[in-house]
Order: structure tokens, then C-alpha cells, then sequence
């Protein structure tokens, strides 16, 4: 059952421009989380531009590099980790959020988190598919909701 998308209302920030950094390492579920985002970015007004990644570790790279153009206002970072016999899964997970955590937290970029870690490739399509779970349309509204941060609090250090 999709949860309440509603509960946290798509901020006012139309005209603003967001690339989503996609992983389509799965395929089926990259495609379920950019109708969502794309169905979302639409919603709100705002431009939405897309590049597609190896996987989910080379998001955070791929956003660094777009950041230096200053040509976006967010970014969304969309892809699926499932585990596997590894300890690849935890590195992947660990190393993709705290490279992103990096770039918004030091880096202030608005960025949407939605990285799917799952144990199972049927978790993964209840939390993508855009009529269930809507993790793509989840994480536009929180880049969204933090480009509207970023606007509300500008950087004057500069």
C-alpha cells in the first residue's frame, strides 16, 4: 500500500533546476524510481535533467562533478543496492550515503536520497514501484524541500 505522499508537502520552488543521478544497475526498479521522481518533478514546476551512473557508488561522484558546473539547484541520487554473500552490499550502502551526507552537509548541496538497500529484489519493488512505496517521488520532495532550504538560508559567508 503506498504510504501518505502528502505528509510532506512539495516545496514552493518552481523554476528550480535538479539532476537526478540514476544507477539502473536494476533495471526494472531504476525505471519504477525515476517515474516516480520524474511524476513528482513535474508536479512542482521544476526543469529535471538526468545522467545515468555504473551503480549506486559512483553517484557521489557523479553529483560532485555537476556541482562544480553550478548549473542545478539539488540533485537526486536514485539507484538499488540488494544484498547479496558479501560484504560488498555494506560498503557500497555505507560509502554511497556518507560520500553524499559529505557533499550536502560540507558541500551544501540539496540533495534527495534514493538509494534503495534491500535484502530482497521484491523489497526493492514495493519501495520503488510509484503507486506503493514512491521512493523515487519521496526523494524529489526532499531535494525539493532542501533546494527551498537553501533558498530560505543563502550562503553570505562568500
Amino acid at each position: 500500500m503506498k504510504q501518505d505522499a502528502d505528509k510532506f508537502p512539495i516545496a514552493d520552488v518552481a523554476g528550480a533546476r535538479v539532476l537526478m543521478v540514476l544507477a539502473p544497475y536494476y533495471r526494472a526498479i531504476a525505471d519504477q524510481l525515476q517515474h516516480g521522481a520524474e511524476a513528482t518533478a513535474a508536479e512542482a514546476g521544476v526543469t529535471l535533467d538526468s545522467v545515468a551512473v555504473p551503480g549506486a557508488f559512483e553517484i557521489p561522484a557523479a553529483i560532485a562533478h555537476a556541482a562544480r558546473t553550478g548549473e542545478y539547484d539539488g540533485f537526486l541520487a536514485l539507484g538499488c543496492v540488494v544484498r547479496g554473500e558479501t560484504s560488498h552490499y555494506d560498503y557500497v550502502c555505507g560509502e554511497s550515503a556518507r560520500a553524499l551526507m559529505d557533499l550536502s552537509v560540507r558541500g551544501g548541496l540539496a540533495i534527495g536520497y534514493g538509494i534503495l538497500t534491500v535484502e530482497n529484489i521484491e523489497q526493492a519493488q514495493a519501495r520503488a514501484d510509484p503507486t506503493r512505496g514512491d521512493k523515487g517521488g519521496e526523494a524529489m520532495r526532499a531535494c525539493l524541500a532542501m533546494i527551498a532550504m537553501k533558498r530560505r538560508f543563502p550562503d553570505r559567508a562568500s
